[in-house]
């Protein structure tokens, strides 16, 4: 299918690469959060974004300095979805590679302080 995976360790969730899976979008318009975006308009499927919203910080110039990694977490806990849900997934996924060019990101709109990643607002580019 092409969906850019982060190899993790970890065994409760999938990890993809937003960075490679958008390489047109820069970490200023948040990649990891477009495709959270994507993921929940084009499937109802929520999932986090860990990149530049939630790592990323802001120099005294007011430029963002990214994360160095723009990844979404998608956790899988054990026995409680069905064959039938991964593969909803995959079909989500499939549209989303099929239509990952158009895709432009996100600019924050408001955001606290501290810990932006739970309350930030957003808007489409």
């Amino acid at each position: 299918m092409g969906v850019p995976p982060f190899r993790s360790a970890a065994g409760h969730a999938v990890y993809i690469d937003a960075k490679s899976l958008y390489p047109h979008i820069p970490p200023q318009h948040y990649p990891g959060q477009a495709l959270v975006c994507e993921l929940y308009r084009l499937g109802g499927i929520r999932s986090v974004e860990i990149g530049s919203v939630m790592f990323g910080t802001y120099l005294p110039d007011g430029s963002l300095k990214p994360s160095p990694m723009e990844l979404v977490r998608l956790a899988i806990p054990r026995r409680v979805y069905t064959q039938s849900h991964m593969e909803y997934v995959a079909e989500t996924f499939e549209e989303i590679m099929r239509t990952r060019e158009q895709v432009r990101g996100c600019r924050i709109i408001k955001e606290p302080r501290f810990l932006r990643h739970f309350t930030a607002h957003f808007e489409q580019i």
